[in-house]
């Protein structure tokens, strides 16, 4: 699993206080639990219990500030299944998240960025699917940053959509791309995914395919609401545009529909996404947008996610049982229940409460997870609930307050009002005269006016043909599919009628321009009689225009005072309205809140209750494997006085292994028991080390038992009543487990004292013979080795020697024999003496890479049984090659047995096998000198077949010349012989069998006088007559190995 860092300092700056501090610690701690767990190396899909936490998280802080922190600092270039399901969890907190998520993510996108282009170069199957889903991520929050009307979720209703896209054609273009650009971002990581799902893995219900499907549901749910927008706003566009520019949009269009539609289709086959999610199914064939009833028969696909259903969470074991530590005690058990039975049906009834105690906490566990999300969701909808309520009751009563402002506007407006008014009239009256005199000079005008107006509904005439021209032209347009060539026809009677409505424009603008020049020649008329006219006249033209301009503004100011108090009141009953709505919705959330409380506060009464009942389950866990191990270590101490156990032996070496392991047991027991004693609801570190303990407690006491079978009386004596002392300690320190009151101050330090003594009478018991120097270790390798190499030089000079004495005394067949031996024993040595100069070039080489700051001598005493084995096996090298010289020598000479050749011969096949598996032992597997040394090795075991197979054939050339011929006898001598060499056989067959019966004892003799006698078994029970098992082999001084040519 990837490992997350601690919460970063910045995190806790951020949020800063101390009355919420353990609140904020318990909200880190979880959220990166859930993040490590969710985001993983595992090639598994994530799991939806840890999103859902990490999504609640972001509710809760109201961002993705911490998700974030923990994120980056997650080893996304090192794992592409880690970053692929980091991809798939953004897309999950993007769309599911608090909707200030989106800020935040915007603010890594050069970290995003990063990770696609990271995977995007390396040829790696996840690495090129991470590639494709950063592009996605990274054009969805550059989408919804743009357009904040649309949620991450895609969910909005039509009549957003319908704002969003506003009335400019321009601006739905444009909308309507990036909604293809969108949606090809997440066709193409479907296409992806399934391109990769070959063959061989197509079956959905494995791991490693349900981790590339996971995504996908998302991705559904995307594209639903992508389509449906597509859909909506390409008839909007086809509504306003011809439809041969949006030729290359439709072609788009159709293109992902078939894409859309096959990627739903496999999605729908596969078992996996059936149970998560229901896909919806798209028509047989896209809409058509040239026919805008089309647009009614449109379906906007739903996608349906079906109730989750609670995930089974793994509990926690209460016991902890290694299934590494003891595989043949458990067949050692199994044996001794197979045969005595069970204790008193003990087992039955333990195993049955355990089960039933384990089913009632994952119950009660699963039932608090559920309360919990319960409850969270609750606060979640209410907290959501009651800012909306803040929200609208804020815009009322901002509402309310510019009602207010206004409406004191008004009334001063109305009051201004009032005041002109009243000056009105009185200009009213002062104009009434004057306009008798205007009538006057309006009568002049009326026949402009008329002209005027014939020229005005000429004009309007006009512009009524031109609209009824231009409504025939849409017409055409909008049905051009089914008339293509009436709409020919049309549009060259429409170019007509504009060419013709054209003419008669320029014919009326001709026509205007001569009533203007002839207005304009009345106006100069008009002008000379107006001046000709007193200045009285004029003063009341100039009066009657005052008027004229006081009536319109009278009428303008009547009509703005009946609007303004016709919005004044619609308004005050839309504020009382509000605010009864308001009331009635404040004290509705008031009950809510209340009841929910109150249920909230019920369950926390259940989960106190059930925390108690756990507390209670744990302490009775405990007291069952205090009692188990209380028995364990009764039985243990009453093995000492049991007679049937007097023939059970163990070695002091294995006793100080397993008092050793007790005592080092006792550290795993003081911290589990700190640790139950600071939270008594998690019980299972100390109930496992318990059992640990208990196991190797009594393992402790029956091995001393057995291996003071073996020793002196004072020191049996002695050793069994520590390993008695050692029970009753630990039975008392189990006794205060038992009791509440006295479980804290339960203390380990006399049992580890009984253990150390038991130690102490183990390490006095070992053989003495094994016990060297350390300071000397090293000097006696060195002076092995250099013996050995001795050795070796005077075996070879001794062999040349008799290869010049063989020469001088012997001849013909003899000679030829003799030369052929003592040449393989030449190559044998020079085999044995390359052997040596490697093994002393890898000791070197291990001690050099091995010793570190320490010297050769402390190396060598810190590996004491490695330096003894290698001591044993140069010895036994050396004192092969001696005795393999004797043995040709004698049978150069005549006084030996060819067969002391081969017996020798075999002998240093096996020294040099000891010697290089005691230097194999420490040595790195990439050495060149282990390499050299397996090679010399291997020649070594060639040249001494070649041995064996040289004085064999010299044997039978030798033998060959003693050829039987019984052409004389008689036969009755014949039969008197062969009954003798059946009485010789047999005495031979005899003397064979004793022989071999002999060379077994001494063997075991040899055995024993090497200290090699140790227990054969591992699991701590001592057995009867163990086999004994070789170890450290010290060769006994030449004189003491048996004479192979005694008869």
């Amino acid at each position: 699993m990837n490992s997350i860092k601690s919460v970063p300092a910045r995190v806790l700056s951020r949020r800063g206080g101390h009355s919420l501090e353990a609140e904020r610690e318990q909200f880190d701690k979880s959220q990166a639990i859930s993040i490590s767990k969710a985001i993983n190396t595992q090639e598994a899909p994530v799991k939806e219990k840890h999103a859902r936490r990490i999504i609640l998280g972001t509710h809760h802080e109201k961002g993705a500030f911490t998700f974030w922190s923990y994120a980056i600092g997650l080893p996304l270039p090192s794992s592409a299944i880690l970053s692929w399901k980091f991809c798939h969890v953004l897309h999950k907190v993007l769309r599911d998240g608090h909707p200030n998520v989106l800020q935040d993510c915007q603010r890594y996108r050069s970290n995003i960025r990063e990770t696609g282009d990271l995977w995007g170069h390396l040829h790696d199957r996840y690495g090129q699917l991470v590639s494709i889903y950063t592009r996605l991520l990274l054009t969805k929050i550059s989408f919804h940053v743009k357009h904040p009307e649309f949620p991450p979720g895609l969910e909005v209703s039509d009549e957003v959509l319908e704002k969003t896209a506003g009335t400019d054609v321009n601006n739905i273009f444009q909308l309507t791309v990036e909604m293809f650009d969108y949606l090809d971002c997440e066709l193409k990581l479907s296409e992806s995914v399934f391109r990769q799902l070959n063959t061989s893995m197509a079956v959905s219900q494995m791991s490693a395919v349900q981790c590339r499907l996971a995504p996908l549901i998302q991705v559904i749910q995307d594209c639903s609401h992508l389509y449906h927008y597509s859909v909506k706003l390409m008839f909007k566009l086809h509504s306003c545009l011809p439809a041969d520019t949006l030729q290359g949009h439709r072609d788009r269009f159709h293109e992902q529909f078939r894409s859309l539609k096959n990627f739903f289709k496999k999605a729908s086959d596969m078992l996996y996404f059936k149970r998560l999610i229901q896909i919806p199914r798209l028509p047989e064939s896209p809409p058509n947008f040239l026919r805008a009833s089309a647009l009614a028969e449109h379906v906007k696909p739903v996608v349906v996610i079906p109730e989750e259903a609670p995930e089974d969470e793994e509990p926690e074991n209460l016991i902890e049982i290694s299934t590494t530590s003891t595989t043949e005690p458990q067949i050692t058990s199994d044996l001794f229940e197979q045969t005595f039975g069970p204790p008193n049906g003990v087992w039955d009834d333990r195993d049955a409460q355990i089960e039933s105690l384990k089913k009632e906490v994952e119950t009660l566990r699963a039932e608090m997870e559920k309360i919990k999300l319960e409850a969270q969701r609750y606060i979640t909808q209410l907290k959501a609930q009651v800012n909306s309520l803040e929200g609208e009751v804020e815009e009322q009563r901002k509402q309310k307050q510019k009602a207010l402002v206004d409406n004191e506007q008004l009334r001063d407006e109305l009051e201004r009002l009032q005041r002109v008014k009243q000056d009105s009239d009185r200009s009213q009256r002062l104009c009434a005269e004057a306009e008798k005199k205007a009538n006057a000079t309006e009568i002049r005008y009326t026949k402009l006016k008329e002209k005027h107006s014939e020229l005005i509904n000429t004009h309007a005439e006009l512009l009524r043909k031109n609209a009824d021209t231009a409504k025939q032209l849409t017409v055409t347009q909008q049905s051009q599919e089914e008339v293509a060539r009436v709409k020919e026809q049309l549009a060259f009677q429409v170019e007509q009628v504009k060419r013709e409505a054209e003419m008669k424009l320029e014919d009326q603008s001709v026509q205007m321009e001569q009533l203007r020049r002839e207005l304009d020649a009345r106006r100069d008329e008009l002008e000379q009689a107006q001046r000709s006219l007193s200045h009285a006249k004029q003063a009341g033209a100039e009066l009657s225009a005052q008027v004229d301009a006081l009536h319109a503004e009278k009428e303008v100011l009547r009509r703005s005072v009946s609007e303004k108090e016709c919005e004044l009141l619609s308004t005050r009953g839309l504020v009382e309205e509000k605010e009864l709505q308001l009331s009635q919705e404040a004290d509705k959330a008031t009950r809510e809140i209340r009841e929910l409380q109150g249920r909230l506060l019920e369950k926390s009464n259940q989960e106190q209750s059930l925390q108690q009942k756990l507390l209670e389950e744990q302490f009775g866990v405990l007291q069952e494997t205090v009692r188990e191990a209380q028995e364990m270590l009764r039985d243990a101490v009453a093995k000492l006085d049991d007679p049937l156990h007097l023939r059970c032996t163990s070695s002091p070496d294995y006793l100080l292994s397993r008092a050793q392991a007790a005592l080092e047991s006792t550290d795993a027991l003081e911290k589990g028991h700190a640790q139950y004693v600071a939270s008594m609801a998690d019980a299972a570190g100390l109930v496992g080390a318990l059992a640990l303990f208990a196991h190797l407690a009594a393992d402790t006491i029956v091995n001393g038992s057995a291996t003071a079978h073996l020793a002196p009386t004072d020191h049996a004596d002695r050793l069994t009543e520590t390993c008695r002392e050692c029970g009753q300690r630990s039975l008392e320190y189990l006794d205060t487990l038992k009791d509440r009151q006295r479980l804290g101050s339960a203390e380990l330090g006399d049992v580890r004292g009984a253990l150390r003594g038991v130690l102490q009478l183990a390490q006095e018991l070992r053989p003495k013979s094994l016990d060297i120097k350390q300071e000397e270790l090293g000097d006696m390798v060195e002076k092995e080795m250099a013996s050995t190499s001795e050795a070796i030089e005077d075996a070879v000079r001794r062999i040349e020697e008799m290869m010049s004495q063989a020469r001088n005394e012997s001849s013909g067949v003899k000679l030829e024999v003799n030369e052929r031996i003592l040449n393989s024993c030449t190559d044998l040595m020079k085999a044995i003496r390359l052997l040596v100069t490697t093994s002393t070039n890898l000791q070197k080489e291990i001690v050099e890479s091995g010793r570190g700051a320490a010297t050769t001598q402390e190396f060598y005493a810190k590996n004491s049984r490695w330096t003894e084995g290698l001591i044993s096996a140069s010895k036994a090298v050396g004192w092969g090659a001696t005795q393999l010289v004797e043995s040709a020598d004698r049978v150069v000479l005549h006084t030996g047995k060819y067969e002391e050749l081969i017996v020798c011969s075999h002998e240093i096949a096996a020294s040099t096998a000891q010697l290089v598996a005691a230097s194999k032992v420490k040595a790195e597997k990439s050495s060149r000198n282990l390499a050299r040394l397996q090679e010399c090795s291997r020649n070594v075991n060639e040249m001494a077949a070649n041995v064996v197979a040289s004085t064999k054939s010299g044997q039978e050339q030798i033998e060959e010349k003693d050829t039987m011929d019984f052409s004389g006898m008689s036969l009755i001598k014949l039969k008197k012989e062969e009954m003798e060499t059946q009485v010789k056989v047999l005495e031979l067959e005899k003397r064979l069998e004793g022989e071999r019966v002999r060379l077994g004892e001494l063997r075991k003799q040899h055995y024993v006088l090497a200290g090699g006698c140790e227990d054969a078994q591992e699991d701590g029970e001592a057995r009867p007559a163990p086999a004994p098992r070789r170890g450290i082999l010290k060769k006994p001084p030449i004189a003491q190995k048996p004479g192979l040519g005694q008869p």
